[in-house]
């Protein structure tokens, strides 16, 4: 029953309850009086009966005023005491508390408003210690990938002041060093920089719908040319068959997670012969690209990890030998923009592939 019914039946029974005693008691009186007095003594009967009557009426009316006030009073004023004590427990930070609304009235829908924003609370706040975790880590992990290449370099240089490099090889040696260092340091430095806007959501995504076919052979004819000299064989099938499926992507982003895809394949390759298979595959509602290497593999313990940032397969590499560590934890940021989703699969000595998942677009479209 809501309030606003409740604090109405109290008020009509206040009128009511009393009423009804009264025209009883009224009955009960005239009947006593009537029988137990003498009819000549009218005068002795009727001080008689005014003096019961007011006697009995106003305490009746007194009594039900104060339960039926005392009983409403309670049924709100408890849940809203409850109600205080939650916000209370709010206001002081403690949330690991549950509120049951068990009531259905005005009261009961606020104690469900209330559960619900302190769940919503707690949720932001196990969030926000989240992000205050990873930001430490991040931290953690920023300053040993580039005090590792900093203190080489500071090294190199020294050595050119103390005329270690004394000859015209040396001296080239050294500052090729010294070259190739910055240029790691300068990719890490992007790398932080663009997982850093990804996850505060600050990079921008112009979606539209792109013939997903046409842009992998665009993507591997590109690919091939800048491996021309690493050796690598990279085979594309179009599972589907179909030519024109279009996808909603932003092109210039699926295309660094294409790369850093092919690149994370090529770090982990311990054959001779490089292999790498591109496969597109069309399923219902979305479309799935399957990118399959013949590396060393992924173990299965450690699989799980592989898309979290500044995870390396090879713990022993840093960031100079086993890339930035946020290669994958990229892709994963950039495919969640999409819609998408994506996942690995692997066994150790024979292959790895990781997937990713594109929302088709529904009707024809021009090739674009």
């Amino acid at each position: 029953m809501s309030i606003r019914k409740r604090l109405i039946f109290s008020n009509i029974a206040m009128i009511v309850i009393p009423i009804i005693t009264f025209i009883l008691l009224q009955i009960i009186l005239d009947m006593f009086f009537f029988n137990s007095f003498d009819p000549t003594d009218s005068g002795q009967r009727t001080h008689a009966f005014y003096f019961f009557r007011f006697g009995i009426i106003i305490p009746i009316f007194a009594i039900t005023n104060a339960l039926l006030s005392y009983f409403v009073s309670r049924s709100i004023i408890k849940p809203i005491r409850g109600l205080n004590d939650a916000a209370r427990k709010i206001r002081e930070g403690n949330l690991d508390f549950q509120m049951k609304p068990y009531r259905k009235d005005e009261i009961g829908q606020l104690a469900q408003s209330f559960e619900l924003m302190r769940k919503s609370l707690k949720e932001s706040s196990e969030l926000q210690q989240k992000y205050e975790q990873n930001r430490k880590e991040l931290i953690a992990n920023i300053s040993h990938d580039l005090k590792t290449p900093m203190t080489s370099i500071k090294g190199y240089v020294e050595g050119i002041q103390d005329g270690i490099a004394n000859t015209p090889e040396k001296m080239e040696r050294y500052i090729q060093t010294i070259h190739t260092k910055t240029l790691h340091m300068d990719h890490l430095i992007d790398e932080l920089f663009l997982y850093s806007k990804l996850d505060l959501k600050r990079v921008p995504f112009h979606f539209e719908d792109v013939n997903i076919h046409h842009y992998l052979l665009d993507r591997i004819e590109e690919l091939q040319f800048d491996l021309d000299n690493i050796q690598v064989m990279i085979t594309y099938e179009n599972v589907s068959k179909q030519n024109d499926i279009f996808v909603i992507m932003e092109r210039e982003q699926f295309k660094r997670v294409f790369t850093n895809v092919i690149q994370n394949s090529l770090k982990y390759m311990d054959k001779s012969e490089k292999n790498i298979s591109i496969k597109l595959i069309e399923e219902n509602e979305k479309v799935i690209i399957e990118c399959t290497d013949n590396g060393k593999g992924i173990s299965k313990e450690v699989l799980p990890y592989i898309f979290d940032q500044f995870y390396r397969v090879d713990q022993s590499r840093n960031a100079m030998s086993g890339g930035s560590g946020l290669g994958l934890a990229i892709v994963k940021r950039i495919i969640e923009e999409h819609g998408g989703q994506v996942w690995a699969e692997s066994e150790e000595g024979v292959y790895t592939s990781i997937y990713l998942t594109l929302n088709k677009v529904t009707g024809n479209k021009e090739i674009v």
